[in-house]
């Protein structure tokens, strides 16, 4: 058949367990860690590039293009929205609070905790392992998406990077509004106090609205019959001002102290993480997404190892309670949903195979007519029709020269993306 869907030739799949077998070493052996990793990135991105003057879906690349950046720049700002959000619900309650609030109890923890007594040790130090991390499921879509290279996934891979920045993006939004409408308290009551430096006391909207209410039982049925704020608070204790400018209503909710400096990005930007933004978490959304992505456009056995790695965050998340269970649970289902959601806006079928099957329809009783005639040369001819109708126009001698420069940007763009990503999430 002309139109068959690109092999799946398992190399794909080969090169993701190759990256992460080989980025583990860096816990079992950092010396030959640090020769074998940029060995495979040198050499899986020399073959990228050697494919680039044979790729033929240029002109679809360039038609995702603007949808490309604009999800970026939809997804940048989902993520400062998000910091604004992580960084807030923190101090709006002092450091003290998040001291000496305990944790939530969390069957899956129990769960975990007893499966060490029962499971061979060898299995236990396997689920203990840091095989996997944010860094490695975004390095795992890029390879996903370099992979239209190779014909390995549909073209365009931009459209495919714009859908995973878009889905990731309202995942984002709806996290940051989740963690913030219910403060919960942290699994490590210590992260507060390791990670931000806001007052120790709460802030005044806290002290009126919650404090009071907080552990009195007869307080807190008083409030439910009122359904007013009728506590005297007393005086507010003044708080460090800096002069923000125009983004000085944000003072209110990120609280900044003296010893943090005078602009409110790089107070965004010393915070390694958060603390209370729990429900649900966004390295599950990551990773989801990635899985989610991968089985669509690659699928195979490879999209299983990938969905066993998911599993393998999900445990080590909750072991050792960056998250509780309920919050990967609700990235997982989250995650699956928003990846299925906004398939209406990227379809996965591919446009030309839609306007081959069109060409066919039209065509089909003179198809069938030639066949049964037993024309063969007339079959052939229809069917090379066929194939022609779903082929991109050549590009004319005064847009030549783009079709030349910009797989040239986009592939320097596109490493440039993959060295930022690695190297500020590496971290995790």
């Amino acid at each position: 058949m002309l139109w068959r869907t690109p092999p799946r030739s398992g190399g794909l799949g080969v090169a993701a367990m190759s990256y992460v077998a080989v980025d583990y070493l860096r816990h079992l052996s950092p010396t030959w860690h640090a020769r074998l990793q940029p060995a495979l990135w040198s050499v899986l991105a020399l073959v990228a590039v050697s494919r680039v003057p044979y790729y033929r879906h240029w002109s679809a690349e360039f038609r995702a293009a603007l949808p490309f950046v604009a999800s970026m720049v939809f997804m940048l700002l989902a993520f400062l929205f998000e910091a604004l959000s992580v960084r807030s619900v923190t101090a709006v309650l002092g450091l003290d609070w998040h001291r000496d609030t305990p944790p939530l109890p969390d069957t899956g923890q129990w769960l975990l905790l007893a499966s060490n007594e029962k499971l061979p040790q060898t299995i236990v130090d396997i689920l203990r392992a840091p095989i996997i991390g944010l860094h490695h499921f975004l390095m795992l879509f890029m390879m996903l998406a370099f992979s239209v290279l190779f014909d390995s996934v549909e073209a365009p891979g931009l459209g495919l990077g714009a859908r995973y920045m878009f889905t990731m993006a309202i995942g984002r939004l709806l996290r940051a509004i989740t963690f913030a409408s219910t403060i919960l308290p942290s699994a490590r009551p210590w992260c507060a106090y390791s990670r931000f430096r806001v007052p120790a006391y709460p802030h005044r909207w806290a002290q009126k609205y919650y404090v009071p209410y907080a552990s009195d039982a007869d307080a807190i049925r008083k409030i439910i019959n009122l359904d007013i704020a009728y506590a005297t608070t007393g005086s507010y204790l003044g708080e460090y001002r800096p002069d923000w400018g125009s983004m000085s209503f944000l003072i209110d909710f990120l609280r900044p102290t003296a010893s943090e400096g005078s602009s409110w990005f790089s107070l965004l930007k010393k915070a390694g993480g958060g603390c209370n933004d729990l429900m649900y978490s966004g390295h599950m959304l990551v990773a989801v997404l990635t899985a989610m992505a991968w089985t669509e456009a690659y699928g195979g056995l490879s999209s299983v190892f990938v969905w066993l790695l998911v599993m393998h965050s999900a445990q080590r998340e909750i072991r050792e309670r960056h998250h509780y269970t309920v919050d990967c649970i609700v990235a997982i289902y989250v995650g699956i949903l928003l990846w299925k959601m906004t398939g209406c806006i990227w379809p996965p079928k591919d446009a030309r195979r839609d306007q081959r099957l069109s060409k066919l329809e039209k065509i089909q009783s003179r198809l069938i007519q030639a066949a049964k005639d037993s024309d063969m040369d007339r079959v052939r001819e229809l069917l090379k029709e066929v194939e022609l109708s779903s082929q991109e126009k050549s590009p004319s001698r005064s847009s030549n020269w783009l079709m030349w420069v910009f797989p040239c940007v986009t592939i320097f763009s596109a490493l440039t993306i993959v060295l930022l990503a690695f190297t500020y999430t590496s971290d995790g």
